[in-house]
This record gives C-alpha cells, structure tokens and sequence, in this order.
C-alpha cells in the first residue's frame, strides 16, 4: 500500500512537471498561406500577448501551397507537445474535398483547441475602375458573356472560392476561375484589372473600398451588414436568397494532443482575444473574437466538413 501511495504521489509530481514545464521553447505558429492574408493578419496581432501569457516567444511561420494543404500537412507531421500549432481558415475543411491525394484528414488528424474569430463573410470585390455598380450588373453582364468573365482564387476550396462557385451555381453563370497562390497576388492583378472580382475578407477589402479607391465591394457574403462597410448591402439583399457564408479562423495542433495541453492554450487564447487593443483591432477590421471551447469546435469542424463534402459533390456534379 505506501509503495502505491508513493507510485501515485510520484506521478502527480512527474504530471505537474511536465506540464509547468510547457513551453520550454519558442513556438511555433504555422499558418499555410502567405504573408498579408486574413489568418496572417489576424494571429500576428495577437502573438505578442500570447508570447508575454507563456513566456516564449510565439513565431509565426508562412508555409503556403496548394491551398493550405502544404502548411497543414507539415503540422500534422510535428509532435504535439504545445509548441507548433497550425493557424488557419475555414479552408481546413473547404480544401481537402477539391483536391485528391489529401494527406490529412481535417478533423481526424489534428487537435481542435478553438474558434478564435470570424468575420461578416467575404467581401464580393472588383476593381475600383469597374463598370459594375451593383451585383445584378455584374451577374447580368455574366449571363450575357458566358465564360468571358474571371475571378480570382487563393485556392481551390478556399473562402475565395467557395462563395464563388455558389453564387455562380445559384444565378447559373459562367464565370471562368483564376487560380493564385495567395490573397496579395490576387490583390494585385484586382487592381490592375487582370481579373473581373475576387471575394477577399473584410478585414482587406474595406481599405481600398474606403481608402485607396483601387478596388470597391459590392456585396457582403454574411446575412447581416456590418458597421463597416455601411453601405454594402448582403448577397441576400442583392437576391441571393438564404446565401450566406462566412470566413472563420482556428487554432489546431498535431491530434494526440494531452487535453490538460488543449485547456491551457484555449485558456491562453481567450484571455488574448479579450485584450482591449485586440478588441478594437478586430473591430476595425470586421472581425469577431469568438474563444470557442476545444470539445464544441470540434464538433463545429466536424459539421462543416461534412457540409463543404457534400457541396463539393454538387458542384463535381455539374461539371
């Protein structure tokens, strides 16, 4: 009996070690898509009170490619011991269905920790010198051009080809896609006018809406308008009935991950979304922090990767 009670003591004591002995190291945060992109943008402005709360710096490391699916696959390659973790999008489910040869699967082989933020859906943008006003100009311009028209995507699968393909399957146009690596190289051809409209989050189009003049929104992907963008109406508002997708941003790590390790970095995560200046950030930029816990994202993932399976077979179909 006391060599039990000391066995028992013992493995507390080796428990509690390990575990204020994480992170003894820098961090790693991977996010599989290039720099000045949405998840990008959104992590980097909470890295520094993540790296203050565990007391290592937290790094972040751009591995784009193939949609995401270069960057995921390495994370779930890494131990998960806390100190690489996996940032990214909703395109964690949306990619995987639209390629082949996957090497991951988005909700069996990694660790969900939590919904960090999403946003009032993607921005529907065309170029600031475009004839289009509205919507029903550029989807009745569209039905009289079939497949002269273009937009951009960062990936197959992504959150600017999804609303995309959907609005093209529900006004049953034509519109030719445009494959990129990333948001800043569609950005960039936006401008210059080498692509007709690409749907990029909020948080990017609202500058040159409002600031730069190199690009305007006509429409709002969410069902509700957000303060930002004021005078944008919705998908729903410009016909598009029951339309509505938003963009979302999680944190994963590699699966195996000790639950004891997943409460304490959603922990760290949520006292980092409640920082004023994130909050105002977020705010300016047409995000909202969510800190959903470990066991309901994961059903949250879950469920959407069955959605986003079952619309891809609809789109295969009508191909």
């Amino acid at each position: 009996m006391m060599r039990f009670a000391l066995f028992l003591v013992s493995s507390l004591l080796a428990v509690g070690v390990h575990a204020q002995g994480f992170p003894n190291k820098p961090i790693k945060v991977v996010v599989p898509s290039p720099p000045g992109g949405p998840p990008d943008l959104i992590i980097r402005m909470l890295t520094n009170n993540l790296s203050a709360q565990l007391g290592q710096p937290v790094v972040v490391e751009n591995r784009p490619g193939a949609g995401g699916i270069v960057g995921s696959a390495y994370v779930t390659k890494q131990p998960a011991d806390g100190h690489t973790w996996l940032f990214t999008t909703a395109s964690h489910v949306n990619t995987p269905p639209f390629n082949e040869n996957v090497p991951f699967d988005p909700v069996k082989d990694f660790t969900h920790v939590t919904l960090a933020a999403q946003n009032f859906g993607q921005a529907l943008t065309v170029p600031g010198n475009s004839p289009f006003k509205s919507v029903q100009e550029l989807i009745e311009h569209a039905r009289k051009n079939p497949g002269k028209m273009n937009y951009g995507s960062a990936g197959i699968g992504t959150a600017s080809h999804i609303p995309a393909e959907v609005m093209k399957a529900m006004a049953g146009v034509d519109i030719a896609l445009v494959p990129y690596k990333g948001v800043a190289e569609v950005m960039t051809d936006l401008f210059a006018g080498r692509i007709d409209l690409f749907f990029v989050g909020t948080q990017i189009a609202a500058q040159h809406h409002q600031k730069t003049g190199k690009a305007k929104v006509l429409a709002l992907t969410g069902a509700k308008r957000w303060k930002g963008l004021p005078d944008v109406p919705t998908m729903q508002e410009a016909g598009f009935k029951d339309y509505n997708l938003i963009n979302w941003f999680g944190l994963w790590l590699p699966a195996g991950a000790s639950p004891e390790l997943v409460s304490r970095l959603h922990a760290e995560m949520v006292k980092a979304l409640k920082d004023e200046n994130t909050l105002k950030q977020f705010d300016a930029q047409g995000l909202e922090a969510v800190g959903m816990p470990p066991a309901e994202f994961a059903r949250y993932v879950a469920k959407e990767s069955a959605f986003i399976n079952d619309l891809a077979r609809k789109i295969k179909a009508k191909k």
